[in-house]
């Protein structure tokens, strides 16, 4: 297949911040979907849509990459479901790396489909095969799935896509992440040679260039925002610790904090069981987990919780930083900085989504200020220091306000010079 990107003109109509369309009917989405779109409560469409939208309704396949929280599952479920108009066969598969996102797709399409009558099936791993061989046997026009779940259907011969017209593959750079390449290529083979493919990704890495080559056919390339960047919408702020302060000082930042609804990230499933015992016993928030050691069940519900306001703290690992649609939230924490800096965006993606205002906290040690910096780097920007008021710091060489200081600190942590926390023997 071509392996020819065609970019969206930098000068295009759809890249201009004020010519982009007003309402969605100006998109060519057709009246069944619009119907959905107003019941949602949507009024305009974000730049991803309003240039994606229109190249999947002529059938194009298409790369689409722009900041996480910009509306890149709705660029491409209304359009598709446009396209499908009545239901059928199994014209549609959308891969998903996990089945938080799947789940998540699945009920874009439900709001948005429901006037047309447009049939969708999740498949995910994790849970038994029943209801989900049901649910294939009764019908469906779209299918909704994880790579490994739907392997395991494919074998089975449960899942036929003689059919297929569109395939969706979703947060490539993720499952490029998570090692499933090989099974994304096993599946692509599988599908028609003549359909519609869609990529849809916060960050498109030169990693994922041979899989666009092999999979979609003279691509148009949309990108909207800086690539890889996080949303201008987000205000970034690192408060500095001792290391040994690190859960004082967050408990402590939770309380004085002003959120309507707050993400919390750790780097371990340790870290967050930790955490969200400690904030239960202060007996001020409702708050729910969320690790790979929960049940998904669990997790569900937590998720679904945090929506409805149930619960108003989240804490969990990077299983919930990518692409969970979470409106609402006003704050995002970390507690601890991110090793890659991609995470970092993914995680602080949570706030800040269609637009709106959000903040983004990040505890930080002496240790983690290369790590910090690579942040900075990334993001193109320079992150504010903030300390607390009323806290009872302890010294650490984060508080010292010298700029070369910090960074003859970060350099020598680069080389490993110091060994932060060690005792000399």
């Amino acid at each position: 297949m071509s392996e020819q990107i065609i970019e969206a003109p930098v000068d295009s109509p759809a890249e201009t911040p004020q010519e982009v369309p007003v309402t969605f009917a100006d998109l060519g989405l057709s009246e069944a979907v619009l119907e959905g779109v107003k019941k949602a409560g949507y009024e305009r469409p974000t730049g991803i849509q309003a240039q994606a939208i229109p190249m999947i309704l002529t059938g194009r396949d298409v790369i689409g990459s722009s900041q996480t929280g910009s509306g890149k599952t709705a660029a491409f479920a209304l359009p598709i479901l446009s396209l499908l108009g009545t239901p059928g066969k199994l014209r549609v598969l959308i891969l998903e790396p996990v089945r938080e996102l799947a789940s998540q797709v699945e009920e874009q399409f439900l709001k948005y489909g429901g006037e047309a009558g447009i049939r969708s099936l999740l498949i995910h791993g994790g849970v038994g095969y029943g209801k989900q061989r049901e649910g294939l046997e009764a019908g469906v026009d779209v299918l909704i799935a994880t790579p490994g779940r739907l392997l395991d259907l494919m074998q089975q011969r449960a899942i036929d896509l003689r059919y297929l017209e569109i395939l969706v593959l979703d947060e490539v750079d993720r499952m490029l992440d998570m090692g499933f390449m090989p099974d994304v290529r096993r599946i692509v083979q599988q599908c028609p040679e003549k359909r519609q493919t869609l990529f849809f990704s916060a960050t498109i890495p030169p990693e994922i260039a041979s899989l666009a080559a092999f999979a979609l056919k003279d691509p148009f390339k949309v990108e909207v925002g800086r690539p890889r960047g996080a949303a201008t919408t987000i205000s970034h702020y690192f408060y500095p610790v001792n290391r040994l302060q690190r859960e004082e000082l967050f408990l402590a930042l939770l309380k004085e904090t002003d959120f309507k609804s707050v993400m919390v990230f750790t780097k371990t499933k340790a870290d967050a069981d930790m955490l969200a015992a400690r904030v239960k016993t202060q007996g001020e928030y409702k708050v729910a987990l969320m690790h790979g050691d929960i049940a998904q069940k669990d997790r569900t519900k937590a998720l679904a919780g945090f929506r409805t306001g149930e619960f108003d703290v989240i804490i969990a690992t990077d299983v919930a930083a990518r692409g969970l649609d979470v409106t609402g939230v006003t704050h995002v924490i970390n507690y601890s900085v991110p090793d890659n800096p991609e995470d970092y965006v993914h995680r602080i993606g949570r706030t800040g989504r269609a637009e709106k205002e959000g903040d983004a906290f990040t505890i930080l040690s002496a240790d983690e200020l290369p790590a910090a910096q690579a942040v900075e780097r990334f993001i193109g920007q320079t992150v504010e220091r903030r300390r607390l008021p009323d806290f009872a710091y302890q010294y650490t060489t984060m508080l010292d306000d010298s700029k070369g200081a910090q960074k003859a600190l970060a350099e020598n942590l680069g080389r490993g010079r110091l060994r932060v926390g060690k005792r000399r023997r």
